[in-house]
């Protein structure tokens, strides 16, 4: 489990110097993918990435940062693993599992010892960790360092890591202490929220004593059929689009929610908060997000001056998905803008029918390529029309 909020972000831990054989690294000129072929020990994981169709991907501009496991540690997984993650049937649990190994930029020893953990292409985040001078990545120990590439930088590990496959309900499941939520989930019908592949969501997961608190009745009343759609919406309150880290929530202060408000993040001498609920543990990852756990269940206002209008919807999208597009997560950002859309689409709050068909256009486009940048442009030019639009109305 992880818990970055400790330190409100990455804390730095005491740097240990690694060098491979105990001289600095020298300047290569081959790519990753070359190199580690030309080591002669990561043959396996030059096959992997081969059935994974990666190696174009590793041969590119980059820079990467790969914490490569090699023959040895293939050999470790269970009997038969190697064999059928190679399969072709299995090419995205694959490729899931190679990503895991990469970072995006050149990380070299001496910064890798300053952090706790790191987010990987896969999306999910692996914890660092330096003890007695040894550093490890997940439970894998770091054995060699620094070999540099013309596109990036190699650590050696000594054992394969592994992504969390289990969906966000199935986490919360098998933790045990989420049973009121998981039922709650149901009785709104938002697991299917929590079960996305596609689409990666952050909750803020209340604990069954933290249901408990509420006024007696109060989640009995909840799950009655009629109550659903108040239900779905205190809940969708508990859950933000895309993987947001605690280091990440607590320097935005805030993150919109799929009901549309906004959460505010705030930190003090005890740790963190979250619209007033103490977060107990943070940046548990799942395979299409991440949890953080609270003691309270927060709840939004019922003020009606408090609702977000739709041009003020647009406004919090864009400035919670422009960042993160100019950082180079334009897959973030895109999921930020098409809930964003689907919101305003689905809701029929656009107040002119031919925004709206525009919007809906804009989104069925987004929906049929699978470039993550195109995506991320068709729908910010769709709502930057919208708002003119609106703007044009008052």
């Amino acid at each position: 489990m992880k818990n970055a909020f400790a330190g409100a972000g990455f804390a730095a831990l005491a740097a240990v110097a690694l060098v491979v054989n105990g001289a600095p690294a020298v300047a290569q000129t081959k790519d990753i993918v070359d190199t580690a072929v030309g080591a002669g020990s990561f043959k396996t994981l030059a096959a992997a990435l081969q059935a994974a169709g990666l190696v174009d991907a590793l041969k590119g501009k980059g820079p990467f940062t790969v914490f490569a496991p090699t023959d040895e540690a293939f050999a470790k997984l269970p009997a038969g693993t190697v064999e059928t993650l190679l399969k072709p049937e299995n090419k995205g649990k694959l490729t899931g599992v190679l990503t895991y190994h990469v970072v995006s930029g050149k990380v070299p020893a001496a910064d890798v010892v300053k952090l706790t953990g790191a987010k990987t292409l896969n999306g999910q985040l692996v914890d660092i960790a330096v003890k007695d001078g040894v550093v490890s990545v997940d439970q894998a120990k770091v054995v060699k360092t620094d070999i540099a590439c013309s596109n990036g930088v190699i650590h050696v590990i000594d054992a394969v890591i592994l992504p969390a496959s289990d969906d966000l309900a199935a986490t919360a499941v098998k933790a045990g202490k989420f049973n009121t939520l998981v039922a709650a989930a149901k009785a709104a019908g938002l697991v299917g929220a929590l079960t996305d592949a596609e689409n990666p969501v952050t909750v803020f997961a209340p604990t069954d004593e933290a249901f408990a608190k509420l006024p007696a009745g109060t989640v009995e009343t909840l799950l009655k059929p009629e109550n659903k759609e108040k239900l779905a919406s205190i809940l969708k309150y508990h859950v933000v689009g895309g993987r947001v880290y605690s280091p990440d929530a607590v320097k935005a202060g805030k993150a919109t929610t799929l009901q549309g408000s906004d959460v505010t993040i705030a930190t003090d001498a005890a740790g963190a908060t979250v619209d007033g609920a103490r977060i107990l543990a943070t940046d548990i990852d799942a395979s299409n997000g991440v949890i953080h756990v609270i003691d309270a269940v927060i709840l939004p206002s019922e003020d009606p001056q408090s609702q977000v209008d739709p041009r003020h919807q647009i406004e919090l999208a864009i400035k919670e998905g422009a960042p993160l597009y100019n950082a180079g997560h334009h897959g973030e950002c895109a999921r930020i803008y098409m809930q964003t859309v689907a919101g305003l689409v689905d809701g029929e709050c656009l107040g002119c029918p031919a925004t709206t068909a525009m919007m809906r256009t804009a989104l069925d486009q987004a929906e049929q390529t699978t470039c993550e940048t195109s995506q991320a442009w068709i729908l910010r030019k769709a709502m930057d029309t919208a708002y003119k639009n609106m703007a044009s109305t008052r």
